[in-house]
């Protein structure tokens, strides 16, 4: 199975809820990194099961859309949306970037670049967050 369709099926399995065929995507040691986030990085399928599982069930319909997918031998980089409604009330909009490391079918490794949609504020305050300029 090549990179591109280990994440196109990862998606589907995303897309369905199906936690068992999700988390059969991943290697048993799989190792997961977020550079933004250091803090939040982890090793596991059963991690993988336990974080994606409260997901399904706070975001009822949790969907992700996988808007670009292009892969080279074992690596797959992909762009993603995913949205949903909060089962507290509130809406779950993130976009970003994951690059998937693939071996033997399943995903070994990735590097999540995912990130809440922000609204408002516009680029001179992107700018002024960056330079922290008065």
């Amino acid at each position: 199975m090549s990179a591109e369709e280990v994440v196109r099926r990862l998606q589907a399995a995303t897309n369905a809820h199906d936690i068992d065929a999700f988390v059969e995507c991943f290697a048993e040691d799989y190792d997961s990194e977020q550079p933004a986030h250091p803090d939040r990085a982890f090793r596991g399928r059963e991690q993988v099961r336990e974080n994606w599982s409260a997901v399904f069930a706070g975001v009822p319909d949790f969907q992700a859309d996988l808007l670009r997918v292009d892969a080279a031998d074992d690596v797959a980089w992909s762009e993603w949306r995913w949205h949903g409604n909060q089962a507290a009330g509130g809406t779950l909009e993130m976009a970003g970037v994951i690059v998937f490391g693939i071996h033997h079918g399943r995903i070994a490794w990735a590097r999540l670049y995912v990130e809440p949609v922000e609204q408002g504020g516009g680029i001179e305050a992107a700018v002024h967050d960056m330079t922290g300029d008065e």
